[in-house]
Protein backbone atom coordinates (compact mmCIF):
# COMPACT_ATOMS: atom_id res chain seq x y z
CA UNK A 1 0.00 0.00 0.00
CA UNK A 2 1.56 3.53 -0.73
CA UNK A 3 1.98 5.86 1.91
CA UNK A 4 1.39 9.18 1.79
CA UNK A 5 3.81 12.34 3.18
CA UNK A 6 1.79 13.86 6.59
CA UNK A 7 2.83 17.60 5.54
CA UNK A 8 6.96 17.93 6.31
CA UNK A 9 6.61 15.31 9.36
CA UNK A 10 8.52 13.16 7.78
CA UNK A 11 5.37 10.96 8.82
CA UNK A 12 4.28 8.66 6.19
CA UNK A 13 -0.10 7.78 6.44
CA UNK A 14 -1.90 5.39 4.74
CA UNK A 15 -4.61 6.97 2.25
CA UNK A 16 -7.39 6.11 4.85
CA UNK A 17 -7.14 7.04 8.70
CA UNK A 18 -9.62 4.88 10.79
CA UNK A 19 -12.19 7.19 13.06
CA UNK A 20 -12.31 6.09 16.65
CA UNK A 21 -14.92 8.48 17.76
CA UNK A 22 -17.41 4.93 18.16
CA UNK A 23 -14.61 3.36 20.40
CA UNK A 24 -16.54 3.08 23.51
CA UNK A 25 -20.08 4.48 21.92
CA UNK A 26 -21.58 2.30 19.08
CA UNK A 27 -18.36 -0.50 19.11
CA UNK A 28 -17.76 -1.64 23.00
CA UNK A 29 -14.27 -2.73 24.03
CA UNK A 30 -14.33 -6.10 22.33
CA UNK A 31 -15.62 -5.33 18.93
CA UNK A 32 -13.48 -2.19 18.80
CA UNK A 33 -9.75 -4.77 19.37
CA UNK A 34 -11.30 -6.56 16.76
CA UNK A 35 -11.38 -4.01 14.18
CA UNK A 36 -8.15 -2.03 15.29
CA UNK A 37 -6.72 -5.50 14.87
CA UNK A 38 -7.94 -6.17 11.30
CA UNK A 39 -7.19 -2.40 9.93
CA UNK A 40 -3.51 -2.90 11.07
CA UNK A 41 -3.58 -6.34 9.26
CA UNK A 42 -4.66 -4.73 6.19
CA UNK A 43 -1.22 -2.47 6.29
CA UNK A 44 -3.79 0.93 7.04
CA UNK A 45 -1.74 2.71 10.16
CA UNK A 46 -3.33 5.42 11.50
CA UNK A 47 -6.17 6.39 14.03
CA UNK A 48 -7.59 9.40 15.12
CA UNK A 49 -9.19 10.01 18.17
CA UNK A 50 -9.73 12.69 20.75
CA UNK A 51 -10.46 13.20 24.43
CA UNK A 52 -13.33 14.59 24.05
CA UNK A 53 -14.84 11.25 23.10
CA UNK A 54 -17.63 10.51 23.82
CA UNK A 55 -18.63 13.05 26.58
CA UNK A 56 -22.31 13.55 24.34
CA UNK A 57 -23.21 10.36 25.79
CA UNK A 58 -25.26 9.75 29.06
CA UNK A 59 -23.15 8.59 31.77
CA UNK A 60 -19.73 9.28 29.91
CA UNK A 61 -16.84 12.18 30.40
CA UNK A 62 -14.59 12.00 27.87
CA UNK A 63 -11.77 9.65 27.17
CA UNK A 64 -13.49 6.60 26.75
CA UNK A 65 -12.19 6.35 23.26
CA UNK A 66 -8.55 7.08 24.21
CA UNK A 67 -8.73 4.78 26.83
CA UNK A 68 -10.02 1.72 24.95
CA UNK A 69 -7.12 2.24 22.20
CA UNK A 70 -4.73 2.50 25.14
CA UNK A 71 -6.37 -0.74 26.01
CA UNK A 72 -5.89 -2.46 22.76
CA UNK A 73 -1.52 -0.95 22.81
CA UNK A 74 -1.12 -2.22 25.95
CA UNK A 75 -2.50 -6.01 24.70
CA UNK A 76 -0.43 -5.57 21.67
CA UNK A 77 2.70 -3.86 22.12
CA UNK A 78 4.32 -4.84 18.83
CA UNK A 79 1.57 -3.19 17.17
CA UNK A 80 2.55 0.14 18.91
CA UNK A 81 5.40 0.70 15.97
CA UNK A 82 2.98 0.07 13.40
CA UNK A 83 0.50 2.73 13.74
CA UNK A 84 0.45 6.25 14.19
CA UNK A 85 -2.18 7.99 17.10
CA UNK A 86 -3.86 11.04 16.76
CA UNK A 87 -5.52 12.62 19.08
CA UNK A 88 -7.31 16.25 19.68
CA UNK A 89 -7.11 19.17 22.41
CA UNK A 90 -9.55 21.60 23.26
CA UNK A 91 -13.03 21.02 22.67
CA UNK A 92 -15.00 21.45 26.08
CA UNK A 93 -14.58 18.32 28.66
CA UNK A 94 -16.83 20.07 31.52
CA UNK A 95 -15.62 22.20 34.16
CA UNK A 96 -12.46 24.50 32.98
CA UNK A 97 -11.37 21.51 30.70
CA UNK A 98 -11.22 22.92 27.11
CA UNK A 99 -9.34 25.47 25.16
CA UNK A 100 -6.03 25.86 23.87
CA UNK A 101 -4.00 27.53 26.74
CA UNK A 102 -0.76 26.54 27.85
CA UNK A 103 -2.14 25.34 31.33
CA UNK A 104 -4.94 23.12 29.53
CA UNK A 105 -2.52 21.63 26.61
CA UNK A 106 -0.07 20.04 28.71
CA UNK A 107 -2.36 18.78 31.16
CA UNK A 108 -4.32 17.22 28.59
CA UNK A 109 -1.55 16.23 26.85
CA UNK A 110 -0.27 13.90 29.92
CA UNK A 111 -4.15 13.06 30.50
CA UNK A 112 -4.10 11.59 26.93
CA UNK A 113 -0.51 9.54 27.20
CA UNK A 114 -2.09 8.47 30.21
CA UNK A 115 -5.18 6.87 28.85
CA UNK A 116 -3.35 5.61 25.63
CA UNK A 117 -0.79 3.80 27.69
CA UNK A 118 2.03 5.67 25.49
CA UNK A 119 4.80 7.44 26.03
CA UNK A 120 4.01 9.71 22.44
CA UNK A 121 1.35 11.36 20.61
CA UNK A 122 2.31 11.29 16.83
CA UNK A 123 -0.27 13.56 15.88
CA UNK A 124 -0.99 16.29 18.16
CA UNK A 125 -3.82 18.45 17.11
CA UNK A 126 -5.88 21.82 18.12
CA UNK A 127 -9.59 19.91 17.91
CA UNK A 128 -11.09 24.00 17.67
CA UNK A 129 -9.96 27.46 17.47
CA UNK A 130 -9.48 29.39 21.00
CA UNK A 131 -10.48 33.15 20.53
CA UNK A 132 -9.42 33.43 24.05
CA UNK A 133 -5.47 32.05 23.68
CA UNK A 134 -2.87 33.74 21.46
CA UNK A 135 -1.67 31.35 18.95
CA UNK A 136 1.77 31.60 20.36
CA UNK A 137 0.88 30.69 23.69
CA UNK A 138 -1.05 27.14 22.29
CA UNK A 139 2.58 27.03 19.85
CA UNK A 140 5.02 27.42 22.76
CA UNK A 141 3.26 24.72 24.49
CA UNK A 142 3.12 22.63 21.47
CA UNK A 143 7.08 23.57 21.14
CA UNK A 144 7.83 22.07 24.66
CA UNK A 145 5.84 18.68 24.00
CA UNK A 146 7.45 18.19 20.80
CA UNK A 147 11.16 18.75 22.75
CA UNK A 148 10.61 16.60 25.14
CA UNK A 149 9.28 14.17 22.88
CA UNK A 150 5.74 13.23 23.99
CA UNK A 151 4.66 14.92 21.08
CA UNK A 152 6.04 14.45 16.97
CA UNK A 153 3.71 16.70 15.26
CA UNK A 154 0.53 19.02 15.55
CA UNK A 155 -2.23 19.55 13.56
CA UNK A 156 -5.18 21.77 13.36
CA UNK A 157 -8.86 21.02 12.99
CA UNK A 158 -12.00 22.73 12.35
CA UNK A 159 -9.09 26.10 11.58
CA UNK A 160 -10.47 28.42 8.82
CA UNK A 161 -8.48 29.89 5.86
CA UNK A 162 -8.02 33.40 8.25
CA UNK A 163 -7.02 30.95 11.34
CA UNK A 164 -4.76 28.51 9.34
CA UNK A 165 -3.06 31.23 7.56
CA UNK A 166 -2.25 33.70 10.94
CA UNK A 167 -1.17 30.14 13.16
CA UNK A 168 1.51 29.38 10.36
CA UNK A 169 2.64 33.12 10.40
CA UNK A 170 3.03 33.38 14.05
CA UNK A 171 5.11 29.86 13.49
CA UNK A 172 7.44 31.56 10.91
CA UNK A 173 7.76 34.45 12.49
CA UNK A 174 8.97 32.93 15.74
CA UNK A 175 10.51 29.80 14.78
CA UNK A 176 7.23 27.83 16.42
CA UNK A 177 7.05 24.21 15.09
CA UNK A 178 4.01 25.05 12.68
CA UNK A 179 0.74 22.80 11.97
CA UNK A 180 1.24 20.31 9.75
CA UNK A 181 -1.84 19.05 9.51
CA UNK A 182 -5.56 20.41 8.49
CA UNK A 183 -8.67 18.34 9.56
CA UNK A 184 -11.83 19.93 8.37
CA UNK A 185 -15.01 18.85 7.51
CA UNK A 186 -15.34 17.48 4.18
CA UNK A 187 -17.15 15.36 1.67
CA UNK A 188 -19.67 15.07 -1.24
CA UNK A 189 -22.52 16.77 0.33
CA UNK A 190 -19.84 19.34 2.40
CA UNK A 191 -17.68 21.14 0.19
CA UNK A 192 -17.30 24.85 -0.23
CA UNK A 193 -15.50 25.93 2.66
CA UNK A 194 -12.92 23.47 2.25
CA UNK A 195 -13.31 24.34 -2.06
CA UNK A 196 -12.83 28.30 -1.45
CA UNK A 197 -9.11 28.49 -0.49
CA UNK A 198 -8.53 26.20 2.20
CA UNK A 199 -7.40 23.48 -0.22
CA UNK A 200 -4.76 25.84 -2.48
CA UNK A 201 -3.41 27.26 0.76
CA UNK A 202 -2.67 23.61 2.00
CA UNK A 203 -1.16 22.76 -1.26
CA UNK A 204 0.72 26.02 -0.96
CA UNK A 205 2.37 25.25 2.25
CA UNK A 206 2.96 21.36 1.95
CA UNK A 207 0.07 20.25 4.88
CA UNK A 208 -1.55 17.47 4.97
CA UNK A 209 -5.33 17.20 4.83
CA UNK A 210 -7.13 14.94 6.81
CA UNK A 211 -10.85 15.03 6.16
CA UNK A 212 -13.72 14.35 9.13
CA UNK A 213 -17.24 13.24 8.53
CA UNK A 214 -15.68 11.66 5.05
CA UNK A 215 -19.52 10.00 4.52
CA UNK A 216 -21.43 12.94 5.82
CA UNK A 217 -22.43 11.11 9.05
CA UNK A 218 -23.78 7.90 7.04
CA UNK A 219 -25.51 9.58 4.40
CA UNK A 220 -23.15 8.92 1.45
CA UNK A 221 -23.40 5.30 2.37
CA UNK A 222 -26.66 5.08 0.73
CA UNK A 223 -28.73 3.24 3.33
CA UNK A 224 -30.76 7.12 4.04
CA UNK A 225 -33.24 7.52 1.25
CA UNK A 226 -36.22 9.52 3.23
CA UNK A 227 -37.16 10.44 6.72
CA UNK A 228 -38.27 6.69 6.80
CA UNK A 229 -34.57 6.08 7.49
CA UNK A 230 -33.78 8.31 9.95
CA UNK A 231 -33.54 5.70 12.44
CA UNK A 232 -31.28 3.41 11.17
CA UNK A 233 -28.24 4.76 13.44
CA UNK A 234 -28.08 6.90 16.40
CA UNK A 235 -27.08 10.05 13.91
CA UNK A 236 -29.84 9.17 11.92
CA UNK A 237 -31.09 12.79 13.04
CA UNK A 238 -28.57 14.56 11.38
CA UNK A 239 -29.80 13.99 8.31
CA UNK A 240 -32.38 15.69 7.49
CA UNK A 241 -30.23 18.42 5.84
CA UNK A 242 -29.26 15.82 3.28
CA UNK A 243 -32.97 15.31 2.06
CA UNK A 244 -32.97 17.81 -0.77
CA UNK A 245 -32.50 17.96 -4.79
CA UNK A 246 -28.84 18.01 -4.47
CA UNK A 247 -28.36 15.60 -1.89
CA UNK A 248 -30.39 13.34 -4.23
CA UNK A 249 -28.48 14.39 -7.10
CA UNK A 250 -25.38 13.31 -5.42
CA UNK A 251 -27.26 9.68 -4.43
CA UNK A 252 -27.71 9.35 -7.94
CA UNK A 253 -23.95 9.67 -9.45
CA UNK A 254 -22.96 7.32 -6.59
CA UNK A 255 -25.64 4.65 -7.04
CA UNK A 256 -24.32 5.36 -11.16
CA UNK A 257 -20.68 5.12 -10.07
CA UNK A 258 -21.31 1.77 -7.64
CA UNK A 259 -23.10 -0.11 -10.08
CA UNK A 260 -20.67 0.24 -12.47
CA UNK A 261 -17.37 -0.49 -10.37
CA UNK A 262 -19.50 -3.01 -8.37
CA UNK A 263 -18.64 -1.25 -4.83
CA UNK A 264 -20.33 0.23 -2.33
CA UNK A 265 -21.70 3.79 -1.89
CA UNK A 266 -19.94 4.52 0.97
CA UNK A 267 -16.45 3.13 -0.62
CA UNK A 268 -16.95 5.03 -3.78
CA UNK A 269 -17.86 8.45 -2.18
CA UNK A 270 -14.24 7.30 -0.30
CA UNK A 271 -12.53 6.57 -3.07
CA UNK A 272 -13.35 10.19 -4.56
CA UNK A 273 -11.67 11.41 -1.71
CA UNK A 274 -8.65 9.92 -1.44
CA UNK A 275 -8.42 11.07 -5.32
CA UNK A 276 -9.05 14.54 -4.58
CA UNK A 277 -6.35 17.11 -4.95
CA UNK A 278 -4.76 18.28 -1.69
CA UNK A 279 -6.40 15.13 0.37
CA UNK A 280 -3.92 13.10 2.26
CA UNK A 281 -6.67 10.87 4.09
CA UNK A 282 -10.32 10.50 4.94
CA UNK A 283 -11.35 9.82 8.34
CA UNK A 284 -14.25 6.72 8.39
CA UNK A 285 -14.88 4.39 11.36
CA UNK A 286 -16.73 1.55 11.36
CA UNK A 287 -19.12 -0.57 14.37
CA UNK A 288 -18.44 -3.47 12.44
CA UNK A 289 -16.19 -5.89 10.44
CA UNK A 290 -18.30 -5.81 7.05
CA UNK A 291 -18.21 -1.86 7.86
CA UNK A 292 -14.35 -2.14 8.20
CA UNK A 293 -13.88 -4.57 5.59
CA UNK A 294 -15.95 -1.70 3.14
CA UNK A 295 -13.41 0.64 3.82
CA UNK A 296 -10.73 -1.66 3.09
CA UNK A 297 -12.06 -1.51 -0.59
CA UNK A 298 -12.97 2.06 -0.63
CA UNK A 299 -8.75 2.36 0.02
CA UNK A 300 -8.35 -0.40 -3.34
CA UNK A 301 -10.68 0.95 -5.38
CA UNK A 302 -9.47 3.37 -8.06
CA UNK A 303 -12.00 5.26 -10.30
CA UNK A 304 -12.22 5.92 -13.80
CA UNK A 305 -12.00 9.46 -14.61
CA UNK A 306 -14.76 10.01 -16.08
CA UNK A 307 -16.75 8.26 -12.64
CA UNK A 308 -14.58 11.38 -10.76
CA UNK A 309 -15.92 14.06 -13.26
CA UNK A 310 -19.68 12.55 -12.46
CA UNK A 311 -18.97 12.87 -8.63
CA UNK A 312 -17.41 16.40 -8.95
CA UNK A 313 -20.22 17.61 -11.21
CA UNK A 314 -23.40 16.22 -9.45
CA UNK A 315 -21.83 17.32 -6.02
CA UNK A 316 -20.78 20.87 -6.65
CA UNK A 317 -22.37 23.40 -4.67
CA UNK A 318 -25.48 24.81 -5.95
CA UNK A 319 -24.77 28.47 -8.28
CA UNK A 320 -26.25 31.64 -6.53
CA UNK A 321 -29.67 32.59 -8.76
CA UNK A 322 -28.85 35.59 -10.98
Amino acid sequence: MTLRPLGRTGLQIAPLVLGGNVFGWTADEKTSFALLDAFVDAGLNAIDTADVYSNWVPGHQGGESETIIGKWLKANPSKREKVMILTKVGMDMGGNRKGLSERWITHAAEDSLRRLQTDRIDLYQSHTPDADTADEESLRAYDRLIQSGKVRAIGASNYNMEQLTRALETSRRLGLPRYESLQPEYNLYHRADFDSGLRELAIREGIGVITYFSLASGFLTGKYRSTADLGKSPRGGGMLKYFNERGNRILAALDEVSARNNAEPAEVALAWLIACEGVTAPIASATNMDQLQSLIRAVQLSLPDDDLALLSEASAPELPQS
